[in-house]
């Protein structure tokens, strides 16, 4: 939704990613609230496999985010080179689900886990970018009164890796990143998709109605 680039602070002498919404986007309200929305996830996240944010604010009408800047390869980067050891599958696997564990203590749903969003620092630690689509809900309520901090009543995703629910326009919840975290995790340890399908409407049939291949 953003473009982002490096930028360098100079109150603090660090780099960091600074993330604008581009020209075209300014004058559409609901692209400036999903932009705001991803803001207010990441301030609600303190988790080390999760991007910092540092600001968000508006400058000559242009609306910015300050985050972290994450060095390292995005994980499809890596899986386009193959599939990975079993070893280092568990130990992202595991930063995987800790991180959501801890988003979804805080009341918030990423609802786009993919390979691209997933970056490998250097260090060899996982970090999840991107909640442009994340959505806030409330832990100590009931499934079905999880609410939309967009309120916009559309699909949201990617397709590849979207929920069954997602497909259907039907109220999400923390189920849905537990289905985009083992989508990652197939193609983890096989370096293909689950529905590997390109065509939209043969890949959506197989997400409702079949099985990974195994």
């Amino acid at each position: 939704m953003g473009v982002v680039y490096r930028a360098n602070d100079e109150q603090l002498e660090r780099d960091v990613a600074l993330k604008v919404l581009p020209a075209g986007l300014l004058a559409d309200e609901a692209a400036r609230k999903r932009f705001r929305n991803e803001a207010l996830a990441l301030a609600k996240l303190n988790h080390p496999n999760i991007e910092t944010v540092h600001e968000f604010g508006s400058e000559s009408d242009l609306d910015f985010l300050v985050m972290e800047l994450i060095q390292g390869v995005p994980l499809s980067k890596k899986l386009s080179e193959g599939p990975l050891d079993e070893a280092l599958t568990r130990k992202l696997g595991a930063q995987l689900a800790e991180a959501m564990a801890a988003a979804h203590a805080q009341g918030v749903i990423h609802r786009d886990l993919k390979p691209d969003n997933l970056y490998i620092t250097s260090e060899g630690r996982l970090k999840i970018l991107d909640f442009g689509l994340a959505k806030l809900f409330h832990p100590q309520t009931a499934i079905d009164q999880t609410q939309s901090i967009d309120d916009t009543g559309s699909v949201a995703g990617t397709l590849p890796y979207m929920s069954p629910e997602q497909l259907r326009a039907e109220v999400v919840d923390t189920r849905t990143d537990i289905y985009g975290a083992g989508a990652v995790l197939y193609e983890m340890a096989t370096s293909q998709r689950p529905f590997p399908d390109k065509q939209p409407t043969r890949l959506i049939d197989a997400i409702l109605h079949s099985s990974p291949q195994r």
